[in-house]
């Protein structure tokens, strides 16, 4: 036999060929256009030495066995070339089945991550072994980048588990560990790290020479049953229902996923094979998944390997960290620092507060100490990290303190010069704030160039994003070290430069403020909730406001206005700001006081107070559906093209993952700047211009979308 560029090729003396993929001058192995080429090649080779070979044995030679489809070559794809693609893939699929046809025992010896492809590939070979190693990752996440497993994932998870078992996985991209999948009946033999894979795999051939699939074998039946099944009928007839009310038909993905699973079942392998990749196509070719790779991939990644980072600062880990405020905030604060091993010291003004925002991870602990998810040793040991504490003596030799305090410079002003000399030689002081521009805190602070925002997201444990602002004087080296900060907690850091509101709060301020205004437009509270759902917002905005307090959002806006005055700066308040007061000076402020744009009775869910349609009479046709949601989508996006304009924003990718992660701007526009390239740039002028005309100047397009038009050019 002969080696190929992707495969390296040997033949031992007991008659089992070991096809070691190496893709030359890639890190990762990868489903592109060598590699298809190169492995239909490699199917004929082992094709003609079948006689002489007594089973098959696939392994990689790098660190991960193999990392799924190319997506810069995916990427490119457009509908036009559907039929190419199709063509393509039914070409590699037809080759993967001549595998498992093959008449030998074929292995597959999975030393490292195996997702998307790389386990579509695992799955061709009739047993798979694995390095029994937790970090691991294997799985099809082809479902969280707006895609379906298109290389036969989808119909042998399938036959392997049935319907119900395999859901999870093709519906929610669900990844697992080795330990899992031998659970799962997925592999059927773990190694131990550092043991020989590639012996082991021999072994396995010798004790249990399987050379056919289960479903070519006469009379298989899928596991659970098919649509006869009575069961298995009951869960696809309730399924597109709960997945609608899940995705709001924004992703077209999970559906086509549900809709190839289930047609798969009611015909052979190698029709359903071809069903699957019709599905496949219709998505790879569509605008979607090319929004939701370019940020969730790409974008992220980006970020990942620090972009946005200064060069030339060493690596920096943070071993000592103070919170300063105990709320839930400052609570999820300090259980994201402990809970990645970090000693954290919890400040509240008394010890008793100080201990209650310990509770907080305390509680998140317990919870997850009954799902399995950790250890009772390992619980101990996350809230033996946490010290609360009142004196400010216990905050001594902190590498970074950050204040969490309540929105209200004066407050953040006063606990930023009690705290900031405690810090360790070379420590950073940080601003949780939302709003407050960090240039202006920082004046409180001895040296303001260790001075820099970090905005987190509630719930702290739940929440990715991290925002990084930085201020006039902040230093290279502190930012660095902000950065890497955010990278030891496990979260996504995005930078972004000084202003009030800076990218996030202030674009996020432009959807909850749109609400409110659609309200006094006339248009019913329970149409606004929902078609911001259905655009993709993952709650609407009158919710969002009774979750943050209508009366934090009333002193953010007082505080701006006071801060303006002391700098002789005009001040235009939020267009709707008189809905939210009227609101507050009723009595009703959020969630916390028990009502808001919502009633929150104690013992039933929540639901719209009904009073709103008197306090904001409903006008019927006052505003069309489809102004609805553009206003709510689009007032975003053209208040992030502002924070480019001016600067706020220096990276368009930041800009994409920021709203998606730290915002909930839908996740399948691919972000908000993305959100207008996939519109048209002129098209989305055009419509920003329509919607100025009849609601007002903010709608108006910048100056520099306006350019975009003019020049015909997209944001790069």
């Amino acid at each position: 036999m002969t080696n190929l560029q992707s495969f390296r090729i040997e033949r031992g003396e007991d008659g089992i060929t070991v096809v070691t993929i190496d893709m030359p001058g890639q890190g990762a192995n990868t489903m592109n256009a060598r590699f298809q080429a190169d492995f239909i090649e490699l199917v004929a080779q082992l094709e003609a030495g079948r006689e002489t070979t007594t089973g098959i044995i696939l392994t990689s030679a790098k660190k991960t066995f193999f990392a799924g489809g190319d997506l810069e070559e995916l990427i490119g794809y457009q509908r036009d070339d559907a039929p190419r693609v199709f063509a393509a893939v039914e070409a590699l699929k037809h080759a993967m089945r001549r595998l498992e046809r093959i008449g030998r025992p074929v292995v597959a010896a999975i030393n490292g991550a195996a997702l998307g492809g790389g386990w579509e590939l695992a799955l061709c070979a009739h047993q798979r072994i694995c390095t029994d190693d937790a970090r691991i990752e294997l799985g099809l996440p082809e479902v969280t980048l707006g895609l379906l497993p298109g290389a036969g994932g989808v119909v042998r998870m399938v036959r392997l588990l049935g319907l119900q078992r395999a859901a999870p996985y093709l519906l929610e991209g669900q990844r697992f560990r080795p330990a899992d999948a031998l659970a799962a009946g997925l592999v059927q033999r773990l190694v131990p790290a550092g043991e020989d894979l590639v012996a082991a795999a021999r072994a396995l051939i010798a004790e249990s020479p399987v050379a056919q699939q289960p479903w070519d074998k006469e009379g298989f039946r899928i596991p659970g049953g098919g649509p006869e099944n009575p069961k298995t009928a009951q869960m696809i007839s309730v399924a597109p229902a709960a997945l609608r009310a899940k995705t709001r038909s924004c992703y077209p993905a999970p559906e086509a996923v549900l809709a190839a699973a289930v047609d798969s079942t009611r015909v052979d392998v190698d029709t359903a094979l071809r069903i699957e990749t019709r599905y496949f196509v219709e998505l790879a070719t569509g605008q979607i998944a090319k929004n939701m790779i370019g940020t969730l991939w790409f974008g992220l990644n980006e970020i990942k390997r620090g972009a946005r980072r200064p060069q030339g600062v060493p690596a920096w880990q943070a071993k000592k960290v103070g919170v300063l405020g105990a709320g839930m905030m400052g609570a999820g604060i300090a259980w994201a620092a402990a809970s990645r091993g970090i000693d954290t010291v919890l400040r509240d003004v008394t010890l008793e507060r100080a201990e209650k925002g310990k509770d907080y991870s305390r509680k998140l602990l317990d919870k997850r100490l009954a799902r399995a998810a950790t250890t009772p040793e390992k619980r101990d040991a996350t809230l033996a990290r946490i010290t609360p504490a009142a004196d400010v003596a216990a905050l001594d030799g902190c590498d970074l303190i950050i204040e969490a305090v309540f929105e209200q410079r004066a407050l953040k002003n006063t606990v930023t010069r009690e705290a900031e000399p405690m810090l360790a030689p070379g420590g950073v002081f940080a601003s949780n704030t939302s709003t407050l521009p960090i240039t202006g805190l920082a004046e409180a602070a001895a040296d303001p160039a260790r001075v820099i925002g970090l905005h987190f997201f509630s719930p702290v444990d739940k929440m990715q994003l991290v925002e990084i602002i930085k201020g006039a004087r902040t230093s290279a080296e502190t930012l660095a070290k902000a950065y890497d900060f955010v990278q030891q907690i496990g979260k996504t850091p995005i930078v972004v430069n000084d202003s009030r509101g800076f990218f996030t709060s202030r674009v996020f301020g432009t959807f909850t403020n749109e609400g409110a205004a659609l309200l006094a437009d006339g248009v019913p509270a329970a149409v606004i909730e929902n078609l911001a759902q259905q655009a993709g917002m993952p709650v609407g905005p009158l919710a969002v406001m009774d979750e943050v307090t209508l009366l934090l959002i009333l002193a953010v806006a007082d505080q701006a206005a006071r801060d303006c005055a002391e700098a002789g700066l005009p001040y235009t308040p939020p267009s709707a700001l008189d809905v939210v007061r009227r609101l507050a000076d009723a009595g009703r402020s959020g969630r916390s006081a028990g009502a808001g744009f919502y009633d929150y009775p104690a013992d039933q869910s929540k639901a719209l107070w009904s009073g709103l349609g008197e306090a904001f009479p409903v006008r019927p046709e006052a505003v069309p559906l489809d102004d609805v949601r553009d206003r709510i989508l689009f007032i975003q996006a053209i208040e992030s093209v502002r924070c480019l304009e001016e600067g706020v924003l220096e990276s368009i990718t930041e800009a994409n993952v920021g709203s998606i992660f730290g915002i909930g701007f839908p996740a399948w526009t691919g972000g908000v700047i993305q959100f207008i390239n996939a519109t048209g740039v002129a098209a989305f002028c055009t419509r920003a211009e329509q919607l100025a005309a009849r609601y007002g100047e903010r709608f108006a397009p910048p100056a520099l979308l306006r350019e975009k038009t003019a020049r015909g050019e997209a944001f790069r």
